[in-house]
């Protein structure tokens, strides 16, 4: 394969060809708009065209697109299912990957929790507010049957009105702050500090905790089917890829054929 080493500042300007296929100057500049985020867009406008134009060249060396035709998803579909075939995974490969991440397959924990939440309001600043906060989470570290009456007198959720009641939650239901101080530990009880999230500081109290039980493998083995079957087309596509580009005649652009880059 033959490549330019390119100084990005300049990359617009060098013409790019696959196999002898000029790449339109007007193509590269519509592509570019698809990668405004990526550190360097330039290159990464170029790998896409340059990767689209061999995939064109090869469905029609198949006899899937005619010379000229405008690829398009169906087509690479057809494209990789002649040429990246897919094993499927045995049982005894689902059934190691089920022992070997036995922690991924399992009930959710519960947690039952109460809380007060003193809410960030433009009429206090933040200093007051977490002020009162730590008053009343130190009072109910001496006086902990308080809590459901400070609940009522001071929360600022709706929770207080039944002494600070949010029920039985599982990850996913509150936000991440909240979830990062009452979920991965076996604590319970009154927690030592107060728990600060984008609505405020709360106190928080786990009542109790009922741990996520493991599901049988039964129960998994088709959605362990489907992930090594996707993780084993990814990189079978990486490869496929890295073969179609180191086979090649490319200018205008310096590529990383080693697996993995080309799908980044």
């Amino acid at each position: 394969m033959h490549s330019t080493t390119m100084d990005t500042s300049t990359a617009d300007n060098i013409e790019l060809s696959v196999n002898g296929v000029t790449i339109d100057a007007g193509a590269i500049v519509t592509e570019l708009a698809c990668h405004a985020d990526k550190a360097d867009a330039s290159h990464a406008a170029r790998l896409a065209l340059v990767v689209r134009e061999l995939l064109t060249q090869k469905a029609v060396e198949n006899g899937i697109l005619q010379k000229g035709a405008e690829l398009d998803d169906g087509a690479i579909d057809h494209l990789l299912e002649m040429d990246c075939t897919t094993p499927t995974p045995s049982d005894e490969e689902c059934r190691r990957y089920y022992t070997a991440n036995a922690q991924k397959f399992s009930s959710p924990e519960l947690v039952f929790a109460r809380h007060i939440l003193f809410a960030l309001t433009k009429k206090s600043t933040m200093t007051k507010i977490r002020a009162r906060a730590e008053q009343a989470h130190r009072e109910l570290m001496q006086y902990p049957e308080r809590f459901e009456a400070l609940a009522a007198a001071l929360s600022n959720c709706p929770s207080g009105q039944a002494g600070g009641n949010l029920g039985q939650l599982t990850q996913g239901e509150s936000v991440p702050e909240f979830e990062a101080a009452i979920f991965g530990t076996t604590r319970t009880g009154l927690l030592p500090g107060l728990v600060n999230s984008r609505y405020g500081f709360h106190i928080v109290l786990v009542e109790r905790r009922i741990p996520g039980t493991p599901l049988p493998y039964e129960s998994v083995r088709e959605s362990i089917g489907l992930y090594l079957s996707e993780h084993v087309r990814h990189k079978s596509i990486q490869q496929y890829l890295t073969l179609l580009v180191s086979g090649a005649d490319v200018t205008g652009i310096t590529l990383d054929v080693r697996p993995g880059p080309l799908l980044q």
